[in-house]
């Protein structure tokens, strides 16, 4: 029988991405919970996302920063999912055109890949892992929308300028952030885990 959960003080997000960590400390702020990134420990590891599939890659992620800082730990992956590629990039969303590629250089690949078809409907996915040690969970958050002929918007980042959301004649990448959170696959997600940890009970 595991032990009953515990509401966290203290979270480590396995990223050094500040406006990641700002996202997620303003979704979780009525919460009162702290937040470290991997900045504040800079011995530690970059993992390697090698794992075939996005809830692979959080996970191991998660399990590595928990039982490098003792701490709970949260991380997430997210791939781009296109129908008439059969759900390409996914899980190689980061490097598409290539290891060192530019968020330009994958919309660039992307809309190449894309010419001449009709079908352009796709979808933004993202898991969140959460590991403290005793147990481990995992959110999904998913934007339906479908990929536009030419990039508009200078907001976001990524795929943002070429993914415009279902319901919305507007990109990701024209949208206001507020907006953008609400649906968003990385909004939905996090807000997931929020309702998660509003749940457990403290002690």
């Amino acid at each position: 029988m595991s032990h009953a959960l515990k509401k966290p003080d203290i979270i480590l997000v396995a990223s050094a991405n500040p406006h990641k960590i700002e996202e997620l400390q303003q979704i979780l702020q009525p919460l009162s919970i702290v937040l470290k990134s991997t900045r504040d420990f800079p011995d530690g590891e970059d993992v390697v996302e090698d794992l075939p599939d996005l809830e692979g890659n959080a996970l191991k992620k998660a399990r590595y920063w928990n039982s490098f800082t003792g701490l709970p730990a949260l991380a997430d992956d997210t791939g781009l999912e296109v129908d008439t590629l059969n759900g390409a990039p996914g899980v190689y969303s980061a490097r598409y055109a290539g290891e060192k590629a530019t968020y330009a250089d994958n919309v660039n690949k992307l809309l190449t890949e894309l010419q001449g078809k009709s079908n352009r409907k796709a979808r933004f996915r993202t898991v969140i892992a959460f590991v403290d040690g005793e147990h481990e969970t995992l959110f999904e958050g998913i934007c339906t929308g479908e990929i536009t002929e030419k990039p508009s918007g200078e907001k976001g980042f990524g795929y943002d300028p070429v993914f415009r959301p279902d319901g919305y004649d507007k990109t990701f990448a024209e949208l206001e952030p507020e907006v953008k959170n609400n649906i968003s696959h990385r909004g939905l997600a996090v807000n997931a885990f929020a309702d998660y940890l509003g749940d457990i009970k403290s002690e």
